[in-house]
């Protein structure tokens, strides 16, 4: 059952080292702040899971949070490169980085099967590619019934998930809307349960017909998070920002530019309201 708590407690209580991690958002509310906060609390040997990685994952791989990266295309969407995940790729700083790289719809699939408690998804696809040849998960078995060749790769479960969502109510149910990509498919595999930073709690979510509305017995900790996906956006909340996105190119493609980065907007402050404060101080200067 879904408590509200504070993100710092939450993170406390339900990530672990050596975990398998999923912070799932596509396009739009992408949970950066919890991403911050496994920072903060210098988590390591980490397996994060996630479709399409982005900016959240470069500054989790760079500060060596992570051993693994399970995926399906990484990038800084619009603008390029992640540097610090191709850097712990290619050189192995700050530490050699394992990599699983399904199709979209090999994730998709591995999501909806994990949900379902099943050790694998089967899906017709990855014929013809060379993913197979690269990843020894992906594998193929002959239908029983129709003799048809499928693909079969493992579930996902991991053993938490992270999303953010625009609105929870008291008793922990939570609402989302917009583009959803694969969280609520995400928040149902997890072993340990789903943690959910949302804009704000709320005495009714008024959710109108179907929207999608993760009950709180399914989740394990709802975290008040105001502006928690930015620089992602949260459909009526607030935009994306794109200078962000463009900001980030520069900053993350020099070891040293991204370790001093990270120390002021990250580790120096104490949860995502002190980054945005400390964020709006660094735009300001370089006006």
């Amino acid at each position: 059952m879904a408590k509200i708590t504070p993100l710092r407690e939450a993170v406390a209580s339900l990530v672990r080292d050596g975990d398998t991690v999923a912070l799932e958002g596509f396009t739009h509310l992408i949970p950066h702040a919890a991403g911050h906060e496994i920072i903060r609390q210098g988590r390591r040997d980490l397996t994060l899971v996630r479709m399409t990685p982005d900016l959240i994952y470069d500054q989790m791989i760079g500060m060596g949070c992570a051993a693994k990266m399970v995926f399906s295309w990484g990038g800084n969407p619009g603008v390029g490169s992640l540097h610090r995940f191709r850097d712990a790729v290619e050189q192995g700083w700050p530490r050699d980085l394992a990599i699983e790289e399904h199709s979209h719809a090999g994730m998709a699939n591995a999501y909806v099967a994990g949900a379902s408690g099943l050790p694998l998804a089967l899906l017709r696809g990855y014929t013809g590619s060379d993913l197979p040849k690269v990843n020894p998960n992906i594998r193929f078995i002959d239908c029983p019934f129709s003799g048809e060749r499928l693909a079969a790769i493992p579930s996902v479960r991991p053993d938490v998930t992270v999303i953010h969502a625009q609105k929870a109510d008291r008793r922990g149910n939570v609402l989302l809307w917009g583009i959803l990509g694969v969280q609520k498919e995400a928040a149902l595999a997890a072993r340990r349960g789903a943690i959910v930073t949302v804009e704000e709690v709320v005495e009714d979510l008024q959710a109108p017909p179907n929207a999608c509305v993760l009950p709180g017995w399914a989740l394990a900790a709802v975290c008040p998070v105001p502006g928690g996906a930015y620089p992602s956006y949260a459909q009526g909340y607030y935009e994306r920002d794109n200078r962000f996105y463009i900001a980030w190119d520069r900053v993350a493609r020099s070891r040293e530019a991204f370790r001093d980065w990270m120390r002021r907007h990250v580790l120096d402050t104490d949860d995502f309201a002190g980054f945005r404060r400390v964020l709006a101080e660094s735009m300001r200067e370089a006006a």
